[in-house]
């Protein structure tokens, strides 16, 4: 009986499967965007699939497990503080690129990046790879993705103005009705569906990414409608990337070194360094949707190349923490302890896609 064979990319290839659809998407979008009565529809279709996007993570979303990550507040108040405060500051610093290196749009759009929530399952991957505080990197990217829904669109209100696609008060209901509502709606009824979405968590994860596939397809396409892409040229994109280079280093330095300075052991530091230097595509994608309108294909441009910039930097940099030296056993982080006690045995490597 022969095995059955799957497509799979080498592993020396620094790009997974995720991307090259993503970068598909753009290309199609490039070559068929959706016109009349078809954007209307993908549109729509968008619309529908952002909301549902955001009711599966609110029904994923253990309350229990958040309230129990509490416990280690200086750790994730840590995280937010690299997320939605020393992140924004340095996308304010890169106004001083325009217009010598970015244009205003791709400025607005590296802003924007800097304000999006941290990843969830890419954070917690590596701080597994990396032998790190596994269920800290859980919590923080729980709570940095619950508070994102609310503090993105507020600071990109206050800190983009009229550049973020005529942000306005009715943006502010759009993101409230179309991604607040449904996460809501997803946590009160997570009691019943809780356990048909764990039985379903494959199902379900491709319905996670055919939804910001849709999203993709739906900005870019308007974007060329709009003859948006003119606007950028090889020497901009060359830019953007350098600038993007710059801001994950900063914060990659900052979140390991800055957190042994306020005294966080070594697995602290490495679910810090992890939760605190990367962007999430899932949460920022829907949310540029709606913030940006028909300028929305610039706005993302920055956080999809950043995205794929932190996995390749962080997979690296996961892989030589895991061949450190193992440290001295101290008593084990309380969270883990909580968990063993309930019966969930110990933490071990995830079996996680690093691609939100």
């Amino acid at each position: 009986m022969s095995r059955r064979r799957t497509l799979a990319l080498p592993s020396w290839l620094p790009v997974d499967a995720y991307i090259l659809a993503l970068i598909g998407t753009v290309v199609l979008a490039a070559l068929l965007p959706a016109r009349g009565t078809a954007a209307d529809v993908a549109g729509g279709a968008s619309t529908g699939a952002v909301a549902l996007l955001f009711f599966l993570y609110g029904a994923r979303l253990s309350t229990a497990e958040a309230l129990d990550g509490l416990k280690h507040w200086r750790l994730h108040l840590t995280v937010l503080a690299c997320t939605f405060l020393i992140f924004p500051l340095l996308g304010l610093a890169s106004g001083g690129l325009v217009p010598y290196v970015l244009t205003p749009e791709l400025q607005a759009g590296f802003l924007f990046l800097c304000l999006v929530p941290s990843t969830i399952q890419s954070s917690i991957a590596f701080t597994s790879i990396a032998r790190g505080n596994v269920p800290a990197a859980i919590c923080a990217g729980s709570f940095s993705s619950l508070t994102g829904i609310l503090l993105t669109p507020l600071l990109a209100a206050l800190l983009l103005g009229s550049t973020g696609g005529g942000f306005s008060a009715d943006s502010l209901l759009k993101i409230v009705l179309q991604l607040l509502v449904p996460f809501l709606a997803g946590q009160f009824l997570r009691r019943w569906v809780g356990g048909f979405l764990t039985r379903h968590k494959k199902v379900l994860g491709l319905v996670d990414r055919g939804s910001i596939l849709l999203v993709v397809y739906t900005a870019f396409s308007e974007g060329m409608v709009a003859g948006i892409w003119h606007q950028v040229t090889p020497a901009r994109l060359g830019g953007l990337l350098a600038a993007e280079a710059v801001l994950l280093a900063v914060m990659l330095a900052l979140t390991w070194y800055g957190a042994r300075r306020l005294g966080f052991g070594r697995e602290d530091r490495i679910a810090i360094q992890f939760a605190g230097s990367k962007k999430s595509l899932a949460a920022g994608l829907p949310m540029a949707s709606v913030l940006f309108g028909a300028h929305a294909s610039l706005a993302v441009l920055p956080l999809m190349l950043f995205h794929q910039m932190q996995l390749m930097v962080c997979a690296v940099i996961a892989k030589r923490r895991s061949r450190d030296p193992e440290p001295e056993r101290g008593p084990e982080p309380e969270s883990v302890r909580n968990r063993e006690d309930a019966g969930a045995g110990p933490v071990s490597d995830p079996a996680v896609t690093v691609t939100s």
